[in-house]
């Protein structure tokens, strides 16, 4: 890893009690109730549950997009952090490239917005092109990228704000099967090398199971905590544990929550 990159080292991250509603057509729904989840620091978290049940607003208050109506987020070993805009990068689940800049240019975003100089911003992303699998396309326009491509980029522009954690919501939910196992072990690869702290939401229990350290089931809306499964397969992870009597354990364990919370 480049020095100059100075990536701070993975921080804990703590959701306590958090709950959250919303007027909507005049109608008061809630979203969250009571939500209690933590990352260590370095860890790799995921949450997975049905659509709707909240993870994506959690998400929002993590980052500080929102604020919670009760409860509160402690990132650190600061306690409660009131201010937490700035410390977590967020990968949402589309991409959001913006088309009418090269790659290079939508991957320094955020050092840009950060002061960092446009020429500094550049040498630190381009010497990192080719561990995202992007050499030679800094000056190609998104629109030419696959859809695995563009996930790498949005990925190392989270990357390239230097926070010490990173959200992942649904990151590869549109992508064929190939290419998200591809893309699982690269992600697996790059958490390893930098030892960011990653939240992770997916609809798939799979992939919950080969990525994470701990996985949070969501009921459905007001979405809450149902099961936290410590995930103790040994790291580094590879493909061939998906066929192993402990990883079919634990997914029926996933599989068992999520029917439960729906009934």
């Amino acid at each position: 890893m480049h020095m100059d990159l100075a990536i701070p080292h993975g921080i804990s991250i703590a959701v306590v009690s958090v709950s959250k509603t919303f007027r909507v057509d005049g109608r008061i729904v809630e979203a969250l109730h009571a939500v209690d989840l933590h990352a260590d620091a370095g860890q790799f978290v995921t949450l997975i549950g049905p659509s709707g049940c909240g993870k994506s607003t959690l998400f929002n208050i993590i980052c500080g997009l929102m604020e919670p109506d009760q409860g509160y987020i402690s990132l650190g070993e600061s306690g409660a952090t009131l201010r937490r805009a700035g410390r977590v990068a967020y990968m949402p689940q589309k991409d959001l490239l913006l088309p009418w800049r090269t790659v290079l240019d939508n991957v320094i975003l955020g050092p840009e917005i950060a002061g960092l100089p446009r020429d500094k911003a550049r040498r630190l992303a381009e010497e990192l092109f080719p561990l995202f699998g992007l050499e030679g396309f800094g000056r190609a326009y998104p629109a030419v990228l696959s859809g695995g491509m563009r996930q790498r980029a949005a990925f190392l522009r989270a990357v390239l704000q230097r926070s010490p954690a990173i959200l992942l919501d649904e990151p590869f939910g549109a992508l064929d099967a190939l290419t998200r196992a591809s893309l699982q072990e690269w992600l697996l690869d790059i958490w390893a090398r930098f030892g960011q702290t990653i939240l992770f939401v997916t609809h798939d229990v799979d992939e919950a199971i080969f990525l994470s350290d701990r996985v949070y089931v969501f009921t459905p809306r007001p979405g809450q905590v149902k099961l936290a499964l410590e995930v103790d397969l040994p790291r580094p992870r590879e493909r061939a544990m998906v066929t192993t009597a402990a990883f079919a354990a634990y997914k029926g364990r996933l599989l068992a929550a999520l029917a439960e919370g729906y009934a």
